[in-house]
C-alpha cells in the first residue's frame, strides 16, 4: 500500500472510530472532500475552506451515499439564471407556434402576406424619394443663378425661400433614405424569423 492509499485508509479509520463512539447521533454524517493538493479526506465535519467545493456524503461502508455539488459563482449563478430564462423563452416561443399553426402552409401565407405588406411600403417610399430628388433637382438648377453658387460674381444673393426649400427638401429625402433602409431591415429580420419559425415548426411536429 502506497502512502496516500494508507493515510487515506488511516482518515476513514478515525471517522469510523469517531461516527461509532457510544452517543454518536446515528444520523451524524460523514463527508469526502479533496484538499488543494489532492489528498482525500474524511470528516463529521469540512473546514471552512473546502465547505464551498464539491463534496460527498458517505456511509460507514466509503459508498458515496449523496454528492453535493460546488457552490457556483457568481458569475455561474448569472449564466445559469440566463439559460433558465432563454430555456423558458424557448419553450413559450415553442407553445405559442403550436397554438396558432396548424400547417407549415399557413406559417408560409402569413410570411407572404407580411412581407409583401412591407414591399408595398419600400415601394411607395422609393417613389417618394424619386419626387423629393426631383424637387431637389430643380431647386438646385434654381440656386445656381444666385450667390454663392452662380458663376457670376455679380449674381444676386440667395432668396431666404429657396435657401429655406433646398434645407427643408434635402432633410425630407435624408429621412426617406432612413425609412427606407429601416424597412428593407426589417423585411430581412422578418424573412429570418419566419425561416427559423417554420424551421421549428417542422422540428416540433417531425416533419422532415
Amino acid at each position: 500500500m502506497n502512502h496516500t492509499a494508507r493515510v487515506r485508509a488511516a482518515a476513514w479509520a478515525g471517522v469510523l472510530c469517531v461516527v461509532l463512539l457510544p452517543g454518536a447521533r446515528a444520523d451524524t454524517k460523514v463527508y469526502r472532500w479533496v484538499d488543494d493538493h489532492g489528498v482525500v479526506h474524511y470528516g463529521d465535519q469540512i473546514p471552512p475552506k473546502y465547505a464551498s467545493r464539491e463534496r460527498d456524503v458517505v456511509n460507514s461502508e466509503g459508498v458515496v451515499v449523496e454528492r453535493m455539488s460546488a457552490q457556483e459563482t457568481p458569475e455561474q449563478l448569472a449564466a445559469d439564471r440566463q439559460k433558465r430564462i432563454e430555456q423558458q423563452d424557448q419553450q413559450n416561443r415553442d407553445r405559442n407556434l403550436l397554438n396558432t399553426y396548424v400547417s407549415v402552409g399557413e406559417i408560409e401565407r402569413l410570411r407572404d402576406q407580411r412581407l409583401a405588406l412591407l414591399a408595398d411600403q419600400v415601394k411607395v417610399t422609393d417613389q417618394f424619394l424619386d419626387v423629393l430628388n426631383g424637387r431637389l433637382a430643380r431647386l438646385e438648377g434654381n440656386a445656381a443663378r444666385y450667390r454663392p453658387y452662380a458663376a457670376d460674381p455679380h449674381a444676386a444673393p440667395m432668396p431666404d425661400q429657396l435657401a429655406d426649400d433646398l434645407v427643408r427638401v434635402t432633410l425630407d429625402i435624408r429621412t426617406q433614405q432612413q425609412n427606407l433602409l429601416e424597412k428593407q431591415a426589417e423585411a430581412a429580420s422578418m424573412s429570418a424569423q419566419f425561416a427559423a419559425d417554420i424551421k421549428r415548426f417542422k422540428e416540433l411536429k417531425g416533419i422532415h
